[in-house]
């Protein structure tokens, strides 16, 4: 999917709503148990009561390759399930020497080699420009690049000082802009830390931010669409247990739309009051 595609769906649904898939079978309502498939039921479930009110879907693959066999049959179910026209996350972390990265590109994007065809992949960016470019090479595919997340234990590396007195995040916004522009590379910017949307947006004005931790990690998502929307929206909000596990009973599904519903009326109004609709 490309950029502008991305874009008219956003503003076709009033949503720039990311729902993330982490389907843990011990999180998965008991009477799910019994199936053939719970874990593939229960996303089936998931996207047909959500598919409107979102415009991608992010299935943590940690959650499926613990499953081993199964659980990659459970995410090749799920991915054929998902509507052509919302967008789809590898939540990966990929990020290896270049031939590796280049496998992990080929399993994710390269449908005829693995049965998988995903929009995006994040990517992890420590080993530099070789480890990234791979994922590159396929028309129409994304990079989603880790520059600052949400997660305690952020701080040991994202803001040690390089020579120039520039965080470790920041050279990773400016240096990553030389292997590709905002056509083809996004950066996970976690809510969390809301304060350094606006800078981080004066570095990369026009690229789509994955934002991570609305919700059950406690952003705001009035605090980062305050910082963080562009004149495109530039914004993916995931939202992943608030969403997914908002029951855990019969009416799980029932429950994840209410949840899904809730956070597109509050973007549809945000979109509104900024003039992006």
């Amino acid at each position: 999917m490309n950029k502008a595609t991305l874009i008219q769906e956003i503003k076709a649904k009033k949503s720039f709503l990311c729902i993330g898939l982490d389907t843990d079978i011990q999180r998965l309502p008991k009477h799910l148990l019994d199936a053939e498939d719970p874990i593939f039921e229960f996303n089936k479930a998931i996207i047909e009561a959500t598919s409107e009110f979102c415009v991608a879907y992010k299935p943590n693959i940690a959650f499926y390759e613990s499953l081993g066999s199964k659980g990659w049959d459970s995410l090749q179910k799920t991915m054929d399930i998902i509507p052509n026209n919302i967008f789809t996350i590898a939540d990966a972390k990929r990020g290896d020497i270049g031939n590796t990265s280049a496998l992990y590109a080929r399993a994710f994007f390269d449908k005829a080699s693995s049965g998988f065809n995903f929009d995006s992949v994040t990517v992890a960016p420590y080993m530099g420009s070789d480890s990234v470019k791979p994922f590159l090479t396929y028309d129409n595919k994304w990079v989603i690049l880790l520059a600052l997340t949400s997660n305690e234990g952020a701080g040991d590396f994202q803001f040690i000082e390089n020579n120039q007195q520039e965080p470790l995040y920041k050279s990773v916004l400016t240096k990553s802009q030389e292997w590709a522009n905002d056509e083809r590379m996004m950066y996970v910017v976690g809510a969390t830390r809301p304060e350094f949307f606006a800078e981080i947006r004066k570095l990369s004005p026009k690229h789509f931010y994955l934002v991570p931790g609305v919700g059950a990690q406690g952003g705001s998502l009035e605090e980062v669409c305050k910082y963080g929307l562009n004149d495109e929206v530039g914004l993916l909000i995931n939202s992943s247990r608030n969403i997914i596990y908002a029951s855990s009973g019969l009416d799980f599904a029932e429950k994840a739309k209410v949840e899904a519903q809730k956070m597109q009326e509050e973007m549809a109004k945000i979109l509104a009051y900024n003039k992006l609709t």
